[in-house]
């Protein structure tokens, strides 16, 4: 196995391959894929796509097609959820404070909240698309792909490296991850557990396709005057959604629909289990006391109390 580490749209990329001389190629593929979602997708340029859609809300916009389908992922998205994954939470994230970098924001504590503003949950219906490149929301919302776009650039990246390569790999985008398919079984990547990037491996599994991914309310945070907030918000009240859960790692036929189910059941809170099961998505949530409950195949934890009998 060979593997390379660097940073884009943010956060860390994880890419590694079983076939060394294609790692190069793959990085390439990489970077260009991430460069185009950046300059189309990022609500921090001034000079993307998104953010003149945002800029034009209510009148239909010319962009680059690559928007109009990561667009289209995040509508699909809150289709499967009744809207509780919505790609409109632009204005309330704005609102809250976390309208710059996320590295940014610690500059800013003493900041004024501003009062909350949030559209109507299925106002994600009314986004219209054309295929060909061109956009146009409601007037009064704004564009986040936050809860999508990564695990959807993971997805392109892994479909590239097994359809254009014939590479095993796997595709990190700060933890939304995807395995190529190349046609034939693959050997199972281990994955290390951990609820902050860096920290040791609270637990390991092994997945052999499709993808996984983790939403936390523990990374992404940010203070406005004392006030803790995070960057999962919940598109009944646009607030950070309470703390039911620290993460949820959930699994999936694609690092997109893992990444849905994740972000689901942060947004769920207590009611995440049972959504999860009906939905048959394997996941590990980490409660906010530190208790852990499994959903699905999910393996359980290794208990970390030493074994004491006969001590």
């Amino acid at each position: 196995m060979d593997a390379t580490t660097f940073e884009a749209l943010g956060t860390y990329v994880y890419l590694a391959t079983r076939e060394a001389d294609r790692l190069p190629a793959l990085r390439r593929i990489a970077d260009e894929v991430l460069a185009d979602v950046d300059r189309t997708c990022s609500r921090f340029r001034e000079d993307s796509d998104l953010t003149l859609v945002n800029r034009h809300a209510g009148t239909w916009v010319e962009v680059h097609p690559m928007l109009v389908a990561a667009v289209q992922t995040a509508v699909d998205a809150a289709r499967q959820t009744d809207g509780l994954v919505n790609p409109l939470l632009g204005r309330p994230l704005q609102q809250l404070g976390y309208d710059r970098d996320f590295a940014q924001l610690t500059e800013c504590e003493d900041e004024v909240i501003a009062p909350v503003q949030t559209p109507p949950v299925d106002a994600w219906a009314r986004i219209e698309l054309d295929i060909e490149g061109a956009l146009r929301i409601p007037s009064g919302t704004a564009l986040d792909l936050g809860a999508t776009a990564k695990a959807w650039a993971s997805d392109i990246i892994a479909t590239a490296a097994g359809r254009d390569l014939g590479a095993q790999a796997i595709v990190s985008l700060g933890g939304d991850i995807a395995i190529s398919d190349t046609g034939a079984p693959g050997e199972p990547w281990p994955i290390a557990i951990s609820t902050f990037p860096g920290q040791p491996a609270e637990t390991t599994v092994t997945l052999d396709r499709g993808g996984l991914a983790t939403s936390s309310t523990r990374v992404r945070r940010w203070t406005r005057r004392g006030i803790q907030l995070h960057h999962v918000l919940d598109p009944r009240t646009g607030l950070p959604s309470p703390t039911t859960w620290q993460t949820v790692t959930a699994t999936g036929r694609s690092a997109t629909a893992a990444n849905i189910a994740s972000t689901m059941a942060i947004v769920l809170g207590p009611a995440a289990p049972n959504w999860l099961r009906e939905h048959g998505v394997d996941a590990r949530l980490v409660a906010a006391d530190g208790h852990i409950e499994t959903v699905g195949a999910w393996p359980a934890d290794p208990d970390p109390t030493p074994d004491r009998r006969g001590a």
